[in-house]
């Protein structure tokens, strides 16, 4: 299983940006897909989390702000990502869990003026 991430980038506080992640390989659905992010220093934390009954969880610090969904095929997963603030700047990861956790590369968001 691979997990290709995509939609990182540089935005100023307030605005918005959306992460996909596409699983390939033989894979037709997961038992859960999300996001996780990590700053240096941090451990990496929860963002987003769908389960394949189509449940959300959020971390306590995006909930109202970050919206996870998933794409019809069921192995893509996007994150809405609106009212960004410093804060949120990290490495995004996607993961998807079937019988083994799977990780994609990071991908960089930068919450700056």
């Amino acid at each position: 299983v691979q997990l290709q991430a995509s939609g990182g980038g540089l935005v100023q506080p307030g605005g918005s940006l959306r992460l996909s992640c596409a699983a390939s390989g033989s894979i037709f659905s997961f038992a859960s897909m999300g996001w996780y992010r990590q700053t240096p220093g941090k451990q990496r934390e929860l963002v987003a989390l769908i389960i394949s009954a189509g449940n959300t969880k959020y971390g306590d610090s995006v909930k109202g702000r970050f919206t996870i969904s998933r794409g019809n095929a069921k192995n893509t997963v996007y994150l809405q990502m609106n009212s960004l603030n410093a804060e949120d700047t990290a490495v995004y990861y996607c993961n998807a869990v079937l019988s083994n956790s799977y990780w994609g590369q990071g991908t960089q968001v930068t919450v700056s003026s």
